[in-house]
């Protein structure tokens, strides 16, 4: 058998013609990736109505001892985090305290771990403070949250990441 070689300078030129059709190929691809990435792959970006950004709303009283609060992360239009509880005046969280978790639950039957993490998790789910569900055994809790919530989401309209007092209504 006999192998044919062909001539160096031959080969070289096809060689490099061929690399140049791939280099056009992948600078094409490379464009297309760009332009796709640049636009948000094809689709038009929602018109946002938050702006990306932490946001924070306090009640402005203290209630039994503690001031409720909600947080919240958006970002690219949508709500990523919320939390919601309670600080003391020194700044110790309502849902740490297992004294109070004990008490509340056994008269209520619920306590600040729980609620707080529901109505966290409905915000978050619904996108919407409107139809927030109230738990029973923290109607009261509830309320607050509710108003807090349409706080925040209103700074994030604003793109105001200060914190909003909410005044307190009376009972």
């Amino acid at each position: 058998m006999e192998y044919k070689t062909e001539n160096s300078a031959v080969s070289l030129t096809r060689q490099l013609a061929c690399l140049r059709k791939n280099y056009r190929f992948l600078l094409l691809g490379c464009l297309i990736l760009t332009a796709l990435l640049a636009s948000g792959c094809g689709g038009k970006k929602a018109d946002g109505k938050w702006k990306d950004g932490y946001y924070t709303a306090m009640m402005d009283e203290y209630s039994h001892g503690w001031k409720e609060y909600v947080k919240i992360c958006v970002m690219d239009n949508k709500i990523v985090s919320v939390e919601f509880n309670a600080q003391n005046p020194s700044g110790f969280i309502k849902a740490w305290d297992n004294a109070y978790m004990k008490n509340m639950n056994s008269v209520m039957g619920t306590y600040p771990n729980r609620y707080t993490r529901t109505y966290a998790a409905e915000l978050l789910a619904d996108q919407s403070a409107d139809d927030i569900d109230i738990v029973t055994g923290a109607s009261h809790s509830g309320g607050n949250f509710r108003r807090l919530a349409a706080a925040v989401l209103e700074c994030a309209e604003k793109g105001n990441t200060g914190t909003v007092i909410v005044e307190t209504e009376e009972e």
